[in-house]
């Protein structure tokens, strides 16, 4: 299993979309966004975060984290199959909840429940990936893009928070900064995304053909990625 990573706004869906186009023998899968973004539990848990992070913190991050180990098990048991999964447990404690505590939406009693519940649920039963795909994009350009798609719960998205998200990404992926040691042998393929691909046939096809080899490099088993027509699609989804 491979872990497609990056920052709200880098285009993770909609390249995950292409990637399961023009490379249909991988097998894509998707963050389980609708699980708090939309009301399975009576109320947007995505939105209550961001309009409220100190009072949701928590609840949102648990839930999360969660989630995303049930569906890494899930996922890890079919370890035959090439695929690759939008986000992770790793990017979700990495990135996400360390920068809540950072920022001190969570307390230090919250951190140290959340941080043993993620000691007790991942390193002895989550697989690492073969690899981490990190599409990087500058916190500017990710925080237009996301207000041309204009979603209620990223409203209140601030420039400032996709920075310091932006940080604890490179932190995590770049330098491998404080991370298990499992992970820090994991390969990062780094993906330039500032560029807008899904109208760009040229770098569309610069992408599949690095997610190509380095699939290959580290041990997938997969056809030779065939350059074919790609149709202009007008949305940028994420």
């Amino acid at each position: 299993m491979y872990i497609l990573e990056g920052n709200i706004g880098a285009g993770k869906s909609t390249f995950l979309r292409l990637l399961s186009q023009h490379m249909p023998h991988i097998q894509t899968v998707d963050e389980p966004v609708n699980n708090w973004q939309g009301t399975v539990y009576g109320q947007s848990l995505l939105t209550n975060f961001y309009e409220d992070p100190k009072r949701w913190a928590y609840t949102f991050e648990h839930l999360t984290m969660t989630n995303r180990v049930q569906e890494h098990l899930k996922e890890q048991q079919t370890a035959y199959t090439t695929k690759i999964a939008e986000r992770s447990i790793y990017s979700g404690y990495y990135c996400f909840a360390f920068n809540s505590y950072a920022q001190q939406f969570l307390s230090d009693i919250e951190w140290q429940m959340y941080k043993e519940w993620f000691s007790f649920l991942v390193p002895n039963t989550c697989t690492p990936p073969q690899g981490f795909i990190y599409l990087r994009v500058s916190p500017e350009i990710a925080y237009d893009r996301i207000k041309r798609r204009n979603r209620h719960a990223e409203k209140t998205l601030s420039l400032a928070y996709l920075k310091q998200i932006h940080h604890r990404h490179e932190a995590f992926l770049i330098k491998k900064d404080g991370i298990l040691p499992d992970l820090k042998r994991v390969p990062v393929l780094t993906l330039d995304c500032n560029e807008e691909f899904e109208n760009n046939p040229a770098q569309l096809h610069r992408h599949m053909h690095a997610i190509e080899s380095f699939l290959v490099q580290t041990g997938a088993h997969i056809p030779p990625y065939k350059h074919q027509h790609i149709h202009s699609q007008s949305s940028l989804r994420v």
